[in-house]
């Protein structure tokens, strides 16, 4: 379990802003920050947060640009993640390791030494709801890893947002013939296997594994396939929703925006 380092980031320090404030959403792909005097290239988000959020919290006590630091050992300041908020706008935000790693086909992943950052990223959900100025239902927010071919960013990190409001309804619609056996679907018109996940959190779940075994070929090609987690609420409980594919990139189905919750933008 990670050691909590830091807490949220001060409003003084954070660079969110409500709807319609400096930090108003933006449709464009967020996987590159863009900013004056922020890094640029594929190696950007690698900079940011190794070169400025670490340093920062490790000299000053202070994680901006990030949102959060935290480190899995106090003596060491290449392990842990941050979560930064994307530097594009909108109820939007970024879990990205410390240590250098690559996207979905990064062998380290499906190690059992391996952090699970996709139940940290869940648990940064709260950031969503601080910006939008209030709680979000968990069925509303979607955690998302895109495939190798369509990321501009060489750095593992995965995309923290509210659904769309028409994905949200089509994984309602889809929640009776989702089970924890890997299963065709079509999610808002776009095509993914589906495995239900029972469980309140994704602590003990690691998502990159479960990929790893839908099908024989699948470990051998993991960065051919993108990630999306979500919320979900079934008859038997609250739980979640894996979708992986090989066609659209998982980003596509969320929203910076968060208007499936009032989020304005």
């Amino acid at each position: 379990m990670l050691l909590l380092l830091a807490a949220c980031a001060a409003a003084a320090s954070s660079s969110v802003a409500g709807p319609g404030g400096a930090h108003a959403p933006q449709k464009s792909s967020a996987d590159a920050p863009a900013g004056p005097g922020s890094p640029s290239g594929r190696d950007a988000l690698r900079q940011i947060v190794q070169g400025q959020c670490v340093v920062g919290w490790s000299q000053r006590h202070d994680p901006a640009p990030c949102e959060r630091v935290y480190l899995a050992d106090s003596k060491t300041d290449s392990s842990g993640y941050a979560v930064l908020a994307d530097l594009k706008g909108g109820a939007h935000y970024l879990l990205i390791p410390v240590q250098t790693m690559a996207g979905t086909d990064a062998a380290e992943l499906t190690d059992p030494d391996t952090p699970n950052y996709f139940a940290e990223a869940w648990h940064a959900r709260d950031l969503v709801a601080k910006f939008v100025g209030h709680d979000v239902p968990r069925t509303d927010i979607g955690l998302a890893v895109n495939k190798a071919h369509s990321r501009t960013q060489d750095q593992f990190h995965i995309h923290i947002e509210c659904l769309r409001q028409d994905v949200v309804e089509s994984l309602r619609g889809l929640a009776d013939r989702v089970t924890e056996t890997w299963t065709p679907v079509t999610v808002a018109g776009a095509d993914y296997d589906a495995l239900r996940i029972p469980a309140l959190g994704l602590d003990g779940v690691n998502p990159f594994e479960l990929l790893a075994s839908m099908k024989p070929d699948a470990r051998h090609h993991m960065g051919d396939y993108t990630v999306v987690i979500a919320g979900m609420q079934y008859k038997t409980g609250a739980g979640f929703v894996v979708l992986a594919g090989t066609g659209q990139t998982g980003e596509l189905l969320l929203d910076p925006a968060c208007a499936v919750a009032g989020g304005g933008g």
